[in-house]
């Protein structure tokens, strides 16, 4: 595909991933590291994914990074919720992050159309 670090979702994603590191060093010790290692996880994975998906060679492998990173995003969200139930973060900043991932969903969303539509079709 590209060079991954002109995409603006990568970036985007990226700097999710930075925020939530941040953020997860906050929660308490009584987590042991349970939410905030699932939730650093499934982060970090978006980007990864998207950079994975930039350096294949089809566009449909590439879709089908995107599409794994798209599910990145969701269970990242499912983290974030979860952590603001057990009160680890304010539910103001959990509004801001949630809407982050969502931002990050669309625009994953459009570009994995847009290569798909662009993707041949096997059987010709």
């Amino acid at each position: 595909m590209h060079d991954f670090r002109r995409l603006q979702v990568w970036q985007r994603s990226r700097e999710l991933f930075v925020a939530l590191d941040k953020l997860t060093k906050t929660f308490p010790r009584s987590d042991r590291g349970v939410v905030a290692t699932q939730l650093r996880r499934s982060a970090f994975s978006i980007p990864a994914n998207i950079a994975e998906g930039c350096g294949k060679v089809s566009p449909r492998e590439t879709v089908r990074f995107l599409q794994i990173a798209a599910g990145s995003v969701t269970e990242t969200e499912n983290h974030l919720l979860l952590a603001t139930d057990l009160g680890y973060i304010h539910p103001k900043t959990s509004d801001a992050l949630v809407e982050q991932t969502a931002a990050i969903r669309r625009m994953l969303f459009r570009l994995t159309t847009n290569l798909a539509e662009r993707a041949p079709t096997s059987g010709g």
